[in-house]
């Protein structure tokens, strides 16, 4: 379950122009039903593709505060990258998964980098945070749709992981949950992050 183009040489900001009926509704949603919407989705853990580590994409984008950033600003930790939007109904119903999962992984030294590709930036993910009450994830931002095209990506969501080593070992597109048991596991194993608490990680 993903938000894809209706034509494959549709540019990004005709697929955002296309969609963009969903942020009405998805937008004024409450918490407890995005929440509930991640219930039917499969979990994360099964719906990885893995394989063997290769070299992570080159990601750019930005956090909250405009600061520049790449993969590299994670050096050392296990990494699960999803991109992602608000006017994706998929990506609205995969997010509350994430938020609740996030303060387990960070402990587990595995940080949740959501980079959206709204093209209203800031402001469009922090009010969608805020009506969410989403406070475990950072705010990363790519307003130029580039990162769809280094992932090349047919449509979001898209969920990367990299593990300790910044090698690239799990793909999945689509909408799922990672907030299970099974999930945990698996990212932690996929990582192969030390077993020690990282209570100290905090995203940048």
């Amino acid at each position: 379950m993903s938000c894809k183009p209706t034509r494959p040489l549709l540019t990004r900001r005709h697929i955002i122009a296309a969609t963009a009926g969903l942020a009405a509704g998805i937008g004024g949603g409450n918490p407890a039903h995005a929440q509930d919407d991640s219930d039917g989705l499969p979990a994360g853990g099964d719906a990885l593709n893995k394989f063997a580590p290769a070299p992570a994409p080159a990601l750019a984008f930005t956090n909250a505060a405009g600061r520049p950033l790449t993969l590299r600003n994670y050096a050392g930790r296990g990494l699960v990258v999803n991109l992602w939007a608000t006017w994706c109904g998929p990506c609205v119903a995969e997010i509350p998964s994430f938020a609740a999962v996030a303060p387990e992984l960070r402990r587990l030294g595995i940080l949740i980098l959501p980079i959206s590709i709204d093209m209203g930036g800031l402001q469009t993910v922090k009010s969608f945070y805020t009506n969410q009450q989403i406070t475990s994830l950072p705010i990363l931002l790519d307003t130029t749709g580039d990162t769809m095209t280094t992932l090349k990506a047919s449509g979001i969501p898209v969920t990367i992981v990299i593990n300790a080593a910044g090698l690239l070992v799990g793909r999945y597109d689509g909408a799922a949950n990672w907030n299970t048991p099974g999930t945990i596991a698996t990212l932690r194993d996929l990582t192969a992050t030390p077993a020690t608490p990282h209570n100290d990680i905090q995203p940048v």
